[in-house]
């Protein structure tokens, strides 16, 4: 399999609730405004505590300086794994679980942090610039690695690091952090771009005014039910997740669905904010759901993570991570 190294430089950052609407013209811009900006990766995602951003130094430039925007301390690269050749985003989803013992596994053994962010077309490893070395010689044994140079996927230089390589033992992982299950049940899906301006004043009152920080508090705990919503636009693919109710607001035959109109329920990781400097959090998740064979989409954000899992399966999951977690007692 090839392993693509992107070409953008990512920032990752939070912009606190309460602060959004100083953020919203830069956000719209971006989200539905393309044309008008240089951005190709852009990601925002809403939780309870903030709004996660994942952008491009180009994207970054239209977000404000301000108290409310807090930026992580690092630039970071975007890693993509393609089976047969092709580009990232028309390839078929893999799933994190199925990249579990090859790429995260291994990048935690070597104590190499991801910040992962699954979407409806492919899964994006984000790893900081300063560690890809040590990514490419711990990788370069099992994948093809190429990096994308303007547009063109060319042979990343320092494959030839595998001499002297030594696969490492994958090592129990035991899950050290709190795990919870909202009631939600959510939808990943898609949308064409052409169809975008239809529903773009349904998109920003969902993405900025549904679910402020009041409605988002006072829901959170009493039923169950959290504020979740996640909308990616990257090199021109249009990526959205968001729970059930949410989806009966689009028009018919808007969003893209699976055959069979699958729903999944969401795991959360972290009881207090899980910082990034922590390696291994998403191998804890990710390899006993590959050892299970349940697919998982996986959404790192700036506090917490989240695994989305097939809603039959949960039970099973909460099971099979419980057990692990147990076992690191």
């Amino acid at each position: 399999m090839e392993l693509h190294i992107l070409e953008h430089s990512l920032k990752v950052a939070s912009i606190a609730k309460e602060g959004i609407q100083i953020c919203t013209h830069g956000l719209i811009k971006l989200a539905f405004l393309p044309s008008k900006t240089r951005c190709k990766f852009f990601s925002l995602t809403e939780t309870p505590e903030d709004y996660t951003i994942i952008v491009d130094e180009d994207g970054f430039k239209e977000l404000p300086e301000s108290e409310y925007l807090s930026v992580a301390d690092a630039t970071w690269l975007a890693l993509n794994v393609v089976s047969g050749g092709g580009s990232a985003a028309s390839s078929q989803p893999i799933g994190v679980t199925k990249i579990a013992k090859s790429v995260i596994a291994p990048l935690a053994d070597h104590n190499i942090s991801v910040f992962m962010l699954s979407t409806y077309q492919t899964d994006f490893i984000l790893v900081r610039e300063r560690d890809l070395p040590m990514v490419m010689h711990t990788l370069s044994a099992e994948f093809t690695l190429l990096k994308v140079v303007n547009g063109e996927t060319v042979a990343a230089n320092g494959t030839e690091v595998t001499n002297g390589f030594v696969k490492p033992k994958l090592v129990p992982r035991p899950i050290i952090h709190p795990l919870s299950s909202p009631s939600n049940m959510f939808c990943v899906t898609s949308l064409d771009p052409d169809t975008l301006p239809s529903v773009a004043t349904l998109l920003m009152d969902v993405m900025f005014y549904s679910g402020g920080a009041k409605e988002a508090v006072g829901q959170s705990e009493d039923s169950g039910h959290i504020r979740f919503f996640s909308f990616s636009l990257i090199e021109g693919y249009i990526s959205l997740v968001m729970d059930e109710q949410t989806t009966r607001r689009f028009p018919n035959n808007v969003l893209f669905t699976s055959a069979s109109g699958e729903l999944w329920k969401m795991v959360r990781i972290g009881g207090q904010p899980l910082g990034f400097d922590e390696c291994g959090i998403v191998a804890q998740i990710s390899e006993p759901l590959a050892t299970a064979d349940i697919p998982a989409y996986y959404i790192s954000t700036f506090k917490f993570d989240h695994a989305l899992v097939p809603e039959e399966n949960i039970q099973s999951v909460i099971g099979a991570l419980r057990t692990n977690e147990s076992t690191g007692q």
